[in-house]
């Protein structure tokens, strides 16, 4: 419906909360266009004769009395070709560059881009909603497919031939209905799909301490949580290179300007480790810095996710990296504020719990319409006033993750990286993870994991004694453990991201790493059983195993068991 044929008149102005009167027929969540330059926003509430509505803009200079128009349709976004490389605000307007952000005016759509189709299907075949039209070529190696859009399908009464075609341009005709190769969704809608499938696959992040103790599987969903300075942001980078996904939606939601600027550049110039071309070529960036309108925020990682939707219709695996959904919360609670909602814990809206809830659900790994696998699996990061992880955001999001990765501050200070606490990380898809290693090939991941915690476990027991006691005055079975989980934080849990060979771990060298381990913490407490002082075994040099994971490339495990088959034999030769 055209915005102009429903207009009512502008009754009261607060921030970017607007009242409106007049305006028939409105129905909560339908765009509406707000004064005379027509700035984008939604209705949130209704009541018997007035719509409240919330911008997406700067509202200074809206007056009491302009018009406002209702569209009759949710706030919706366009999606089509051209979006990988991008970068947008939070209703996919493209900004200028990395940092210089338009002081923009109304929802402006992408401007009309040139593509080569070649068309994959025929001219009276039966087609029906998401099969492919057409694919497009791509630089980033990407497939981009043209899909029949939702709840349309028939006789392909007429489609493109190969060549070049505008965006806009009609490319098919399906019963009388035009496809373009671009389309519109309303964000707050999830796209459909034909079954949500339990199956599992792990997401490889290359992190050993995510992928070994707290993995989550393609289509799951996680949160980091952290304070500043904590190595958070380095880490979200790490997965953005390194994670097992095609496509990267990179939200920024409410960080400062000059970080964010700083990030998308550092972003820019990353090395694609699949094509060795930049990595920004798969990424799609939704940039919303703190100075942006606040009301973007909130509708940002709405619009990642439906992005992230549309390319796994196409068969492809997305993935959403949001820093920081604390800012989108913070934006929730001021609009909570300006309406007059009654506040629910600090602050924020009683359905905080809701709204996170239907944003993480939207994640999974599912059958496409035309039978494809797709997923979109979701990282976010939740930045706790003073590391208080009982508040509000961090709590919630804790319940409707899969998995949690806990920064720690005190390992960050001693520059152990990634600064994740073992202790307070967790994983749900645990289970899932471990059937998926067995039918692969390796059953035993599931119990070289549980012994690693027994270890790190029992260490922090006896760490607790040391202290008090002295480590002369433990036993040698327990000085033994420390040694264990010392080398267990030195040779897996550390890794850096600046290493050639130690930025990122295939699964099958961190499972050659965990045997390390295993197999010198068995040997080292076969040796003290036998009578050997645990000072002779702590004086032999580890350090071959240690450094494993930088002398060897990412993917050797032939190369670490060599190794460890040595160090083993140097232990043996103690044996009395």
């Amino acid at each position: 419906m055209d915005v102009t044929t429903r207009t009512g008149r502008i009754e009261r102005v607060s921030g970017p909360v607007v009242h409106i009167t007049g305006l028939t027929g409105a129905v909560r969540f339908e765009y509406v266009e707000v004064g005379d330059e027509h700035l984008p926003g939604e209705i949130i509430s209704i009541t018997r004769h007035r719509a409240v509505a919330q911008l997406y803009e700067y509202s200074g200079g809206l007056s009491v009395g302009e018009p406002a128009w209702g569209a009759g349709r949710p706030l919706s976004i366009e999606l089509g070709p051209g979006l990988l490389g991008g970068i947008y605000d939070g209703l996919l307007r493209p900004l200028d560059d990395a940092g210089q952000f338009l002081d923009r005016r109304g929802l402006a759509r992408p401007t009309t881009t040139e593509h080569d189709f070649r068309p994959l299907a025929s001219e009276g075949s039966h087609i029906r909603q998401g099969e492919a039209l057409g694919s497009l070529a791509t630089t980033s190696g990407i497939e981009h497919l043209v899909l029949v859009p939702p709840g349309v399908g028939g006789r392909l009464d007429q489609i493109a031939e190969a060549g070049t075609h505008s965006s806009a341009a009609t490319i098919a005709r399906i019963d009388g209905t035009p496809v373009a190769m671009t389309s519109q969704w309303p964000i707050r809608r999830a796209r459909p799909f034909s079954v949500r499938r339990g199956d599992r696959e792990p997401f490889v992040t290359g992190q050993r301490v995510l992928d070994i103790l707290a993995p989550i599987a393609r289509g799951g969903s996680a949160t980091v949580i952290g304070g500043f300075g904590e190595g958070k942001t380095v880490l979200l980078e790490q997965l953005a290179k390194w994670g097992d996904a095609d496509i990267i939606i990179f939200v920024g939601c409410g960080e400062r300007g000059n970080e964010l600027a700083d990030l998308i550049d550092e972003l820019s110039q990353l090395v694609d480790p699949r094509t060795s071309r930049r990595l920004l070529e798969r990424t799609v960036i939704l940039a919303n810095t703190s100075n942006m309108p606040v009301m973007a925020r909130e509708a940002s990682i709405y619009t990642a996710i439906t992005v992230a939707e549309y390319f796994r219709d196409m068969g492809h695996h997305a993935v959403i990296i949001a820093d920081s959904t604390s800012r989108w919360a913070e934006a929730r609670r001021e609009l909570a504020s300006r309406t007059g909602a009654i506040p629910a814990e600090q602050g924020y809206p009683a359905d905080l719990p809701s709204s996170l809830s239907s944003f993480y659900q939207r994640a999974g790994r599912v059958t496409t319409l035309a039978e494809r696998d797709g997923t979109v699996t979701i990282v976010t990061s939740v930045s706790p006033p003073g590391g208080d992880v009982t508040e509000p955001v961090a709590a919630h999001t804790q319940r409707f993750v899969e998995a949690v990765w806990a920064l720690d501050r005190d390992l960050a200070y001693a520059r152990h990286y990634p600064a994740i606490s073992w202790r307070r990380s967790f994983s749900r898809d645990i289970d899932s993870v471990g059937h998926w290693h067995a039918a692969n090939g390796d059953p035993e991941w599931a119990l070289r994991r549980d012994r690693l915690l027994a270890v790190l476990n029992e260490a922090e027991r006896l760490q607790g004694i040391a202290d008090l006691v002295g480590l002369s005055g433990l036993p040698t079975e327990e000085r033994l453990t420390l040694l264990s989980a010392s080398l267990i934080g030195r040779t897996i849990l550390q890794q850096s991201a600046l290493s050639r060979n130690d930025a990122s771990c295939s699964i099958a060298k961190q499972a050659a790493l965990v045997e390390a381990v295993l197999a010198v913490h068995d040997a080292a407490a076969a040796l003290g059983r036998s009578g050997v002082p645990a000072s002779v075994i702590e004086g032999v040099d580890f350090g071959p195993l240690i450094r494993a994971k930088d002398d060897t490339a990412a993917d050797d495990a032939p190369a670490v068991r060599r190794m460890t088959s040595d160090l083993l034999a140097s232990l043996n030769r103690l044996a009395p």
